[in-house]
């Protein structure tokens, strides 16, 4: 399942070095727990990160911490190659 959801994708759109954790690629990271996952955006708020997403990696880099964003703006769109 992982592998179709994250490396197949990344193959198909020609993003190397992504969708594994491996040695020499990009480490993009989500821990979460399915059971505590729930939206928190509201009409008013609709930019408020989601409950039960405690951990986010980009690029090898912490951006959410314990649920709060550190402020790194490690991110970056990607277009394909």
């Amino acid at each position: 399942m992982i592998k179709k959801m994250t490396f197949l994708p990344a193959r198909k759109f020609g993003f190397a070095k992504r969708g594994v954790v491996a040695v020499g690629s990009w480490a993009d990271l989500v821990l979460f727990d399915p059971d505590t996952v729930a939206d928190t955006a509201t009409w008013t708020d609709p930019h408020r990160f989601p409950a039960g997403i405690p951990y986010v990696v980009i690029n090898g880099r912490l951006v959410v911490d314990q649920g709060d964003h550190t402020g790194d703006p490690a991110g970056k769109v990607l277009r394909k190659a």
